[in-house]
């Protein structure tokens, strides 16, 4: 079993979602609504994360299949999306592919449901939250790499679905200091793990590179 998978992904997801700074965005956005209000938001929020990683797990090959589109074409452009995200983590910034633009912003409160949009599409599930769960779908072939693959998926999704459920808990803890530490901290994360999707792609693509 390829439990270095199961790491990877984990990580890479925590890095790219990143509850910590996710959480005050929920908050925020649910900070005038009743307790029933809240909790349908962090059920849709959850239910749209699960099932649209599920659908690129499960489905990501037919799709660049369908689309004509080479693996190894995807996974370089997967590490370029990833990249760019973790350098706006780095310099403190938030991501327009994630977080939307300033226009887009402005109509997050009037959503019909912000669990669904734009808390689960497309703050947490977002391009690069897609390409990654995509690409390491690319690694995981046969049972010895299936299994600590959907361990590591699905473990990150239970373990977000437990930090949303204690959002108003974790609330006290998540001074803008902590967050600035956590989201360059996590940049750096994303970048080394964009940096080995670049690297490997270009590998595929160009084997002369490597001798």
């Amino acid at each position: 079993m390829d439990w270095v998978l199961t790491a990877k992904l984990f990580a890479a997801l925590f890095a790219i979602m990143n509850p910590l700074s996710t959480i005050p965005v929920f908050l925020a956005l649910t900070g005038d609504a009743t307790p029933a209000e809240r909790r349908s938001a962090m059920l849709g929020m959850i239910t749209t994360i699960t099932v649209g990683s599920l659908i690129c797990a499960l489905a990501g090959q037919a799709l660049l299949s369908m689309f004509g589109i080479d693996v190894n074409h995807f996974r370089l452009a997967g590490g370029l999306i990833v990249l760019l995200i973790a350098l706006n983590m780095l310099n403190g910034d938030e991501s327009t592919a994630h977080h939307g633009t300033d226009k887009e912003q402005a109509t997050f409160k009037s959503a019909t449901n912000v669990g669904i949009y734009p808390l689960g599409i497309p703050i947490a599930f977002g391009p690069g939250t897609m390409a990654t769960i995509i690409v390491f779908a690319q690694d995981a072939h046969g049972p010895g790499a299936l299994i600590p693959y959907y361990a590591g998926l699905l473990g990150y999704l239970a373990f977000f679905g437990i930090l949303l459920a204690a959002a108003p808990l974790l609330a006290a803890w998540l001074s803008p200091t902590a967050l600035s530490i956590s989201k360059r901290l996590m940049g750096i994360i994303l970048a080394a793990i964009a940096a080995e999707m670049i690297a490997g792609a270009l590998g595929k693509l160009f084997p002369a590179w490597l001798g």
